[in-house]
């Protein structure tokens, strides 16, 4: 193994600590910082998986080697200065052998590289090779390495690391894993049979665990590293196999301790509040929310928690199916709870039930609650009373309905509205808030979600939930046209704009999203305002009065956001120029025109979710994508790909197949997994066969051999099971 001139210090002999690293105090540096990653058990370091590797095996001479490349190069040091300009940095000449030079350069130096940098010394350098024959070669910062020591006889791993972790503790610490860590096969040999793709290269045909591991930790050097990072290695596929079937074991464990939970038994009565509801609605329902209302209807009339989530596209109707489900949970004498993650989205909630479903509690003396942060404290105290007392029999709100004052009667349905826009622990408090816990029961949970879940996101990280969807549009939503335009046909934009509100037409102009500050988001949005407002100042609607622009941003106080929506509502307001706070929830059926600015700095769902604030009329409606190339003059490859999606598809699975293709399951999930470890090693877009034989093994593993079943979970999950409950 090459030996660097400079490792880290080595650990002071002490015992060796319990997760299985290198001796230490547990107060140590590096075992606080292994603990900041995750790494607490010998299991956590033996699946703490290099993210590259170095070629330490064979000195290169300047004559193979390419520009790019990582090489070890070996020579005898020719010059060396330090230099002060244009800043201070090391500079030394490495006459490498085989002939050639090379420039070490270094910014962070100590007098120990000067002494092994005098001239005359022989050292070696590994490091990416910049430059040309013509042009000169150079390493910045080199790892420098003994030219007297042996060179490695395999791959040396690089590990994710942390500040205070160096790589030769972690190296240490991950050998040490290696040897102490207990590797028992935990999965049958007819299941890695059944494997869709041979794991040759073991007796028998199959990579045990172990042999993976010890392959991925400490590669064979004449294996090409691009079969080792592409991730299709035989030592790979062991491991995504394993990962894959460790979550879906959870998510059946998950399944087996709900149905072992109780919940009330939710039935209406015949001709109850559900028909009165139903039979009050100014529209029809859907044939698709008929069916979704029966699925969520023989859920709530079962003795164990509904866990279900019920998706449907950008204004398929689930607010309605959710007022279902509540008036057959309030018919059943219980309370439900509907939480939203912003005071807008809740607000349109609150409007739209207040008006279908107060009518029919006022005979039976029961009201709507509505709690949010901002409630001054006299309506919120009225309200909390009215929650505890039972006396309010639907409450509507964001995340005030959590919090610790709000006590629940007889909490019997939860509903959650853009579930992943709220965090696992959020979930689990209010799952936790049913008075009825006091008599042993969970309440009903019902998710929903205007962002479709892709299949494979379906079959694994919402494995554990029963899906309903909503796959039909209600009858008269007018087809959108979705064009993109660069930010210099501005001016055009606004003409249509003039030409659309003279026709007594209504329009969104959403201003660029710049998370960085929420002051700047302001200032942007504020002068769109001051822009739009004078071109129009001399625009009158088809009534003869001139048209009226307005601003809605984040920093408005609730009232005032309130009294703008109203107005824009109303018709009162022709444009409405606004951040995101728009994104979900507003509707507007007047509202034909959606301009989008610097739309390249949006996620796809987003994108989707804004463009389905417009078509909710008759009249056929437009979604104006405007984008800015930067400096380069072209935009990224991944925003090209979400504006190419948006004129092309309106159909929410589809974009959401494309959002999870564009940027990984990570971003798409959102809050959905805080505390729930992603997918490592697995990836949904091109491991769908190993999920489905993962899919059909969790459950015959639970059957034939729990203990296994419980030692696979315990050796991939640990301590973030609990997490699943959510």
């Amino acid at each position: 193994m090459a030996r660097a001139m400079y490792p880290a210090p080595e650990p002071a002999a002490a015992p060796a600590a319990a997760s299985g690293g290198p001796p230490a105090r547990a107060d140590s540096g590096p075992q606080r910082a292994l603990r900041r990653l995750g790494l607490v058990r010998p299991i956590d370091l033996a699946l703490h998986l290099p993210l590259r590797y170095e070629d330490l095996t064979r000195v290169r001479t300047l004559s193979e080697a390419r520009a790019g490349d990582e090489v070890l190069i070996e020579g005898s040091v020719i010059a060396t200065e330090v230099r002060l300009h244009p800043r201070r940095q090391l500079v030394a000449t490495l006459q490498v052998a085989g002939g050639g030079r090379c420039t070490l350069r270094f910014f962070t130096f100590y007098p120990s590289h000067q002494k092994a940098l005098a001239v005359g010394s022989r050292v070696r350098a590994h490091g990416e090779l910049r430059g040309s024959d013509w042009a000169g070669w150079t390493m910045m910062h080199p790892r420098l390495l003994s030219a007297d020591a042996p060179l490695s006889q395999g791959l040396t791993p690089v590990y994710p690391t942390t500040a205070g972790l160096p790589q030769a503790y972690l190296r240490a610490a991950i050998a040490r894993a290696l040897r102490q860590v207990d590797l028992t096969e935990t999965v049958p040999p007819d299941a890695l049979a059944d494997l869709p793709q041979p794991l040759a290269g073991e007796p028998g045909g199959h990579w045990t665990l172990r042999a993976a591991l010890q392959y991925l930790h400490q590669p064979d050097p004449r294996e090409p590293l691009a079969a080792l990072q592409d991730r299709q290695h035989p030592a790979w596929q062991r491991l995504k196999a394993e990962e894959l079937l460790a979550q879906q074991l959870a998510q059946v464990q998950a399944r087996r301790e709900r149905d072992a939970l109780r919940a009330p038994v939710l039935r209406a009565a015949p001709e109850g509040l559900p028909q009165r509801l139903q039979a009050a609605l100014p529209f029809a329902l859907t044939g698709a929310q008929r069916r979704v209302v029966a699925e969520i209807a023989a859920d709530l009339a079962r003795p164990v928690p509904m866990h279900r989530l019920l998706q449907g596209d950008v204004g398929s109707g689930k607010t309605v199916v959710a007022a279902l489900a509540a008036a057959v949970a309030i018919d059943a004498g219980w309370q439900c709870a509907l939480m939203a993650p912003t005071e807008i989205l809740a607000e349109q909630h609150f409007g739209k039930l207040v008006q279908w479903i107060e009518p029919l509690l006022a005979p039976l003396g029961r009201t709507v609650a509505w709690l949010t942060g901002s409630q001054p404290r006299a309506q919120r105290q009225a309200m909390l009373a009215r929650i505890a007392s039972g006396e309010a029999a639907l409450v509507v709100g964001t995340h005030a309905v959590i919090q610790e004052q709000v006590a629940f009667a007889r909490l019997g349905l939860a509903v959650i509205d853009e579930q992943h826009r709220f965090g696992v622990a959020q979930r689990l408090a209010l799952r936790r808030k049913a008075g009825a816990a006091a008599a042993g029961l969970e309440p009903h949970l019902l998710m929903m979600s205007a962002t479709p879940i892709p299949r494979t996101l379906a079959m694994t990280v919402y494995g554990d939930l029963d899906v309903s969807t909503i796959d039909e549009l209600p009858p008269g939503r007018s087809p959108i046209v979705t064009k993109v335009l660069a930010a210099h046909r501005r001016s055009a934009v606004i003409e249509r704009i003039r030409a659309q509100v003279a026709q007594g037409r209504q329009v969104y102009w959403v201003c660029p999203l710049i998370e960085e500050s929420e002051a700047l988001d302001l200032r942007a949005a504020t002068a769109t305002h001051a822009e739009l407002a004078q071109a129009l100042a001399d625009v009158h609607g088809p009534d003869g009065r001139p048209v009226q622009v307005g601003l809605l941003h984040a920093r408005l106080a609730p009232a005032e956001k309130k009294a703008i929506m109203a107005a824009f509502a109303a018709g009162a307001l022709a444009v409405l120029v606004s951040t995101t706070v728009i994104e979900v929830g507003v509707d507007v059926p007047n509202a034909s025109l959606m301009v989008i600015e610097h739309a390249e700095r949006f996620g796809l769902s987003q994108l989707h979710q804004l463009r389905g604030r417009v078509g909710r009329g008759t009249v056929a409606s437009v979604c104006l994508l405007l984008y800015s190339p930067g400096e380069s003059g072209r935009i990224s490859d991944s925003a090209r790909e979400r504006l190419r999606a948006m004129v092309e598809t309106q159909d929410g699975f589809e974009i959401a197949r494309r959002d999870l293709a564009i940027r990984g399951p990570g971003e798409f999930l959102g809050a959905r997994q805080s505390g729930t470890p992603l997918l490592r090693f697995a990836d949904l877009a091109t491991d769908e066969p190993l999920i489905d034989w993962a899919r059909r093994w969790a459950p015959r593993l639970w059957a034939r051999d729990p203990a296994a079943a419980q030692r696979h979970l315990e050796r991939w999950l640990g301590a973030k099971l609990d997490y699943l409950k959510a």
